[in-house]
């Protein structure tokens, strides 16, 4: 069974934005999140579920005003729905546990890589460094995360 839910403390205790993001499936405003230019090693959870979502070594600069990974770090916590809002189709995000807008994936993404975008805000992740990531029980996933600078 999984240890990561929908923590409602955790809800509590988010910002108007990071609640906004995340509970209200909105959108930060591009190029204003604070991991955006996070070049540091290590990985990127749900800010409310703490479950595991995205790779330092798969995140990338699209230039799309986002953090942008090529894949998830574990593909079991990343949902994908359809979402039909604002006059077009795209393919919705959200933590699997946390229930967490998280934001959309394209197919425009570098195509050796697989060809993805996930376009994610950063109002919906909490970046765990390479440093603390055994103490907090991410030490699984040190495999997936490399030196990045």
């Amino acid at each position: 069974m999984s240890r990561y839910t929908k923590d409602p403390d955790a809800i509590a205790r988010l910002s108007a934005e990071e609640f906004y993001v995340t509970q209200q499936s909105g959108t930060e405003r591009p190029g204003t999140g604070k991991l955006l230019s996070n070049k540091e090693p290590g990985i990127y959870v749900d800010i409310v579920s703490g479950e595991p979502l995205f790779a330092s070594a798969d995140k990338y600069e699209s230039g799309c005003g986002w953090p942008s990974f090529t894949k998830p770090i574990e593909p079991a916590h990343v949902a994908e729905l359809t979402d039909a809002t604002h006059g077009m189709v795209r393919t919705e995000v959200r933590s699997a546990h946390g229930d967490s807008h998280l934001g959309h994936v394209f197919n425009d993404g570098p195509q050796e890589q697989g060809g993805l975008r996930y376009c994610i805000n950063s109002a919906s992740l909490r970046f765990v460094h390479r440093d603390e990531m055994e103490a907090e029980g991410y030490g699984d996933y040190l495999t997936q995360v490399e030196d990045v600078t």
